[in-house]
C-alpha cells in the first residue's frame, strides 16, 4: 500500500470557492491529487533534462564526425582521378569552349564568342551549364568565373586545373 502525505497549500479564495461549485466534497482531496499528478507529468525531470542535453552533445559530435569524413572523401575524390572536361560537353560547341579554355587556361565572355563567331549569351548559358553540372558530379565546379584579375584578365572563366586531367 503507498503510503499518504499530508501537505497544505495556500490558494486564491477565487479559486478556492470554484473548487467548491465544481467538486463534490467527498471528492476534493482526489481532485487535488490527482491535479498536481497531472501537473507533474507535464513537467519535466531535471533528470530528463540531462540525459537530453547529453545525447544532444553525442549527437552533435558524430554529426561533426560524419561531416569531417564526408570533407575527407571529398578530398580523396579530388586527389584521386582527374576528370576529362569533354565529359560535361553536350555538342561541339561546348567542346571548342573547353578546348580554347584548356589551351589558353581562362577567357572572357567575349574573346569566346569571337573565337566561336556566336552570341556572347549563348556562350555565358553555356559556361554555367558546364559549371553547374561538373559542380552536381564532382562537388567541385571544373570551370569557374573569377571576377577579379588574374593572368592578365578581368572578369574571366578559369578551368579547374585540380580536377583536369593531363
Amino acid at each position: 500500500m503507498v503510503e499518504l502525505r499530508a501537505i497544505s497549500a495556500k490558494i486564491l479564495e477565487t479559486v478556492y470557492d470554484e473548487m467548491l461549485l465544481r467538486v463534490p466534497e467527498g471528492e476534493r482531496s482526489d481532485f487535488i491529487r490527482d491535479a498536481i499528478v497531472e501537473k507533474l507529468q507535464k513537467t519535466p525531470k531535471a533528470d530528463k533534462i540531462l540525459e537530453l542535453e547529453q545525447r544532444m552533445e553525442r549527437m552533435e559530435k558524430e554529426f561533426s564526425e560524419i561531416r569531417k569524413y564526408l570533407a575527407s572523401l571529398e578530398l580523396l575524390t579530388y586527389e584521386r582521378g582527374k576528370t576529362n572536361p569533354h565529359t560535361f560537353a553536350i555538342d561541339d560547341t561546348d567542346n571548342k569552349i573547353i578546348d580554347f579554355l584548356s589551351h589558353y587556361k581562362g577567357a572572357t565572355t567575349p574573346e569566346l564568342a569571337d573565337y566561336l563567331k556566336t552570341n556572347r549569351w549563348l556562350i555565358l548559358n553555356r559556361l554555367r551549364r558546364i559549371q553547374k553540372t561538373s559542380r552536381k558530379q564532382l562537388g567541385k565546379p571544373i570551370i569557374d568565373y573569377y571576377a577579379g584579375e588574374k593572368s592578365g584578365k578581368k572578369k574571366a572563366w578559369w578551368i579547374n586545373e585540380e580536377l583536369v586531367e593531363p
